[in-house]
This record gives structure tokens, C-alpha cells and sequence, in this order.
């Protein structure tokens, strides 16, 4: 177990020191390590696309779709260029325009709000619980008016938000659900849970692509094909063009790797939800506030988001051991400089105090029990 930090070496509760240079370091993200039994599957992958000659729209997207739609339980899938516009696009295919507004919460990644000024509409930012970092009925409640077209709710590090209790209120629910690829619930997958629901398949997601990818997902035959026309130019026949849309593909080469990895996402799931176990045998729950799973969730925890309100200290003391960290959220979404338009009167206190204390520490399928110690030894060096 490590102990006090000091200069660029850790004394051990024996007194001996040792240099960081002794220790591997633990990167907040293992992308490399997963796929390296995948290669020549990949490799695979690259050539048939290659020999096939078809780039864009082709079979790899279709069978990706389909694959990946009854993986989640859903209707539909529809692949898309990014996680971004895949929100955009889900908002117009729901009728959303100028005059409208969506409810967003200002506890997640910036590109959540984004993804509504270019509808026409005006983001409304809400609170978040503060156990599950997730919006609920009663903070979307709280800043819901007639005008209310869409709420956005953020499955946020994985967890699960209560979107049937939410979509209850009346209003249709946009599962943003980027971070939670693998995550359960007692309803059944993010993603085919609301409405309608979006993906990204950034590198560093729990399903991630090798460039940048999305999807998004429904139950709703007419909202898929109206997204079908939407990711293409507002075209069904790329000769009549019924709406003003976007130029917003998941290519054929993302598609093929996405596919390889797709059978592998529950294993990868499980292997997420190991290493936060390994946290908590570690003690790290006696240092630091760990994540809480939602009621009846099984979170594939894509960031493993730990409280305390020392956490630039831990951050520090990471660093120096060749730890990863990251403090994702210290200015939210509703006070960005972009923003500020439509959230400078919002009253979250939930947000303001997690944007202070919050910090994510690695977590991926392969860490190992062995790492999760040395990471809470650090954490415990410092804050004892």
C-alpha cells in the first residue's frame, strides 16, 4: 500500500522508498489493451472494406445496425457521423424548431447542450441527483413551461436515469446515452428505454470506433426513417430532398471494426464493473465518496467519478505517480461561455457542488486488482 507522496518517490508504510520510475504507470483510459486480441480480426475487417470498394452506406452499416439495435432491444438504429449530431438530428426527427425548448442537464459534456441551438430551440438546464449525477422527474419538473418539446437525459458515466419516471411528465425523453453502452437496468438497455436515444462511438467509449462514430436508436418506425433523412441530406432517394438535413454518416469502415467489438461489449461490461469492485475492496470508500449505481441499474461504468472536496490535491498526487485522472466538469455546460445566453440565471447547486468535487480515476475492462490498490494506496497517501 503506498503512503505519503514526496518529491518523485512513495514511501511505503516500511519506510522504504522506491522510484515512480519501479511502477507502471495506470492510464485513465485503456483503450490499446482490449483490442490487442482483436487485431487480426480487425485487420480482417479493414480488407474486406477495402476489397469490397463500398465506403459509405453499404452493407457493413446495415448489418451494423441491425446488430446493434438487437443488442440494445431496440426497434431501430441508425448510424450517424458522431455522437453531436446524432443529438441534433433525434431533436429534429421529434419535430423539435424555433420556439421550443429542451431540457438538458449542466452535469455532463458540453456537446449535450450544444446540440440544441442548432435545432432552433433553447436549451433549459436543470440539476442532477446527487448520488447518481443523473437528471430525475423532480429536477426536470422544476424548469419544465408549455414550451418544453424534448428532455435530454443524460445516462451520465454509465449510470442509468429514470426515464420512464421521467418520461411520465408528458414529454417526449432523448436518451443521451454515450457513456453508456453496456450499462442494464431493470427496464432494459439505455437506448431503448425513451423515446428515442443517441450514441457515440468515440475511441475512448465503452463501444468505440477508430475515428468518430454514433448512432441513434429507437422503437418508433417513423422516427427511424424520418433520421434515416435527416443523416442524408433530407433525402429517402438522394433525389428528392423533403427536408434541410445533414451530411451525417457512420462510414463502412467504422462499421466493420464497430462490429467486430460488438460481440465483446458485455464481457468489456463486466470487466468494468469488476474494477469498480476492485475500488471498494481497495477501501477507496473510506477515503473518497465512490459512484452510486441508480435503483435496479447495472452501470458499465464508461468513468468512475469519485467525490471529495480535496480533489485537485488527489489529482495532483495521481499525476505524480503516473496515475490518470481527470476533473471533467469544473465549469458545467449552463456556464459556458457559449451558453451563458441561456444559462446564466439557472439556480443548480447540485451541479455547482459536483463540478468542484468531482474527479475520475482510471477504469477500464482490463484494470486490474492490483492497479485499483495502487491507486487508492496514492489517494490514501494523500489524503491521510
Amino acid at each position: 500500500m503506498r503512503g505519503a507522496v514526496s518529491g518523485p518517490r512513495i514511501r511505503f508504510r516500511s519506510g522504504v522508498r522506491v522510484s515512480f520510475r519501479d511502477f507502471m504507470p495506470v492510464p485513465l483510459f485503456d483503450t490499446k489493451t482490449p483490442l490487442e486480441p482483436l487485431h487480426a480480426e480487425l485487420r480482417a475487417a479493414i480488407d474486406s472494406v477495402l476489397t469490397s470498394g463500398a465506403f459509405v452506406l453499404g452493407p457493413e452499416v446495415e448489418a451494423f445496425e441491425r446488430e446493434f439495435a438487437a443488442y440494445l432491444g431496440a426497434g431501430h438504429a441508425v448510424g450517424v457521423a458522431n455522437g453531436t449530431e446524432a443529438i441534433t438530428i433525434a431533436l429534429k426527427a421529434l419535430g423539435v424548431g424555433p420556439g421550443d425548448e429542451v431540457i438538458v442537464p449542466s452535469f455532463t459534456f458540453y456537446a449535450s447542450a450544444e446540440a440544441i441551438p442548432p435545432t432552433g430551440a433553447t436549451p433549459v438546464f436543470c440539476d442532477v441527483d446527487p448520488d447518481t449525477f443523473c437528471v430525475t422527474p423532480d429536477t426536470v419538473r422544476a424548469v419544465m413551461t408549455p414550451r418544453t418539446k424534448a428532455i435530454i437525459a443524460v445516462h451520465l458515466f454509465g449510470n442509468v436515469a429514470p426515464v420512464k419516471e421521467i418520461e411520465a411528465l408528458g414529454v417526449p425523453v432523448l436518451e443521451d446515452a454515450a457513456q453508456a453502452a453496456g450499462s442494464r437496468s431493470e427496464q432494459g438497455r439505455p437506448g431503448a428505454l425513451g423515446t428515442i436515444a443517441t450514441f457515440s462511438f468515440f475511441p475512448s467509449k465503452n463501444l468505440g470506433a477508430m475515428g468518430d462514430g454514433g448512432a441513434v436508436t429507437t422503437n418508433d418506425a417513423e422516427l427511424a426513417a424520418k433520421v434515416q433523412m435527416l443523416r442524408f441530406h433530407g433525402s429517402h432517394d438522394k433525389v428528392t430532398f423533403d427536408l434541410v438535413g445533414h451530411n451525417s454518416r457512420l462510414d463502412e469502415m467504422q462499421a466493420a471494426l464497430l462490429r467486430v467489438q460488438l460481440p465483446l461489449l458485455d464481457d468489456w461490461s463486466e470487466g468494468r464493473r469488476a474494477a469498480a469492485g476492485y475500488y471498494a475492496e481497495a477501501g477507496l470508500g473510506e477515503l473518497v465518496t465512490l459512484p452510486n449505481a441508480a435503483p435496479g441499474a447495472e452501470p458499465a461504468w464508461h468513468l468512475y467519478v469519485i467525490l471529495h472536496d480535496r480533489v485537485d490535491d488527489v489529482a495532483a498526487a495521481l499525476g505524480q505517480a503516473r496515475i490518470g485522472s481527470k476533473v471533467y466538469y469544473r465549469v458545467p455546460a449552463h456556464q459556458q461561455p457559449a451558453m451563458r445566453e441561456w444559462g446564466d440565471s439557472a439556480e443548480l447547486p447540485v451541479t455547482a457542488k459536483l463540478a468542484q468535487t468531482h474527479l475520475a480515476i482510471p477504469l477500464s475492462p482490463v484494470l486490474s486488482r492490483e492497479q485499483a490498490a495502487e491507486v487508492v494506496g496514492a489517494i490514501r497517501s494523500t489524503l491521510s
